[in-house]
């Protein structure tokens, strides 16, 4: 039974089921496992992963992960979207600090709107206030004539809806989230924000079709923290600033538009 992660926890729980053979990963003070991989924060978590199936005797096949879809996602994903350019937006992300604020990705909306493109804006419903504050700052930016090329979907998909939407967009631009990470695996052109950590941990290996953005905030802009490996080395503190917030505009426009392009 193999598990990643520091194992502090998750290692006694492991051993006491009372599996045949266990293999996974383990801090310096976390219990071992009969196979143990030494856990450093800073591995990008599908190389992790598949070294610690390679402990368990599993050779990997593949480096990228890819996710398959199936036709009828495809075809609803193309009747929301219709035909032409369109760039789907997703602001949020579990964690806030991981937010770029709502307001640049409607000022890259907008901008991409006014070139042609057409933008919709998703996530749960949960998000539906943020895909909102998206919506208005791109029309805040836009002529009244152009403002029905941004809209939000926020709350209107299932998990196969959403899959559709992202397989059948131009470009997906996001924080680094489950969705950016499932745009990824179906196959879209993306363009990630990440916080300095998580671009070392969860970033896509190729450039041809993706691109990041990397927010270099290491300690936290309210106490002073250090947030390059919250939950692992260091507390977590209590705010939630952006840990991105110094991410260029222009740098995310140039690469939205150099995909498009491409």
């Amino acid at each position: 039974m193999p598990r990643p992660g520091g194992g502090r926890n998750a290692n006694p729980f492991l051993l006491r089921l009372g599996a045949a053979h266990t293999v996974g990963t383990g801090t310096p003070d976390a219990q071992p496992l009969e196979r143990t991989l030494h856990y450093d924060f800073f591995q990008h978590e599908v190389l992790r992963w598949l070294e610690v199936a390679g402990l368990a005797g599993a050779a990997p096949v593949d480096l990228e992960p890819a996710l398959p879809v199936l036709a009828a996602e495809r075809s609803s994903g193309r009747a929301l979207l219709g035909d032409g350019p369109v760039v789907v937006v997703h602001p949020g992300a579990t964690d806030p600090r991981r937010h770029w604020p709502a307001e640049r990705f409607g000022e890259v909306a907008a901008t991409v709107a006014g070139d042609g493109a057409r933008v919709v804006v998703v996530g749960d419903p949960s998000e539906v206030p943020l895909a909102a504050r998206v919506v208005a700052a791109a029309h805040a930016r836009l002529p009244d004539q152009e403002r029905h090329r941004v809209r939000s979907l926020a709350g209107e998909l299932d998990l196969p809806g959403l899959v559709g939407v992202l397989a059948a967009a131009s470009v997906v631009l996001a924080n680094d989230s489950g969705p950016r990470h499932l745009a990824q695996a179906v196959g879209a052109r993306t363009v990630g924000i990440f916080v300095f950590g998580n671009t070392i941990n969860a970033m896509p290996f190729g450039r041809g079709r993706h691109r990041i953005r990397l927010g270099r905030i290491t300690r936290c802009p309210v106490c002073g923290r250090d947030a390059t490996q919250v939950g692992w080395t260091a507390p977590r503190c209590e705010h939630d600033p952006s840990y991105v917030a110094d991410v260029p505009v222009e740098d995310v426009l140039a690469d939205v538009r150099a995909l498009l392009a491409g």
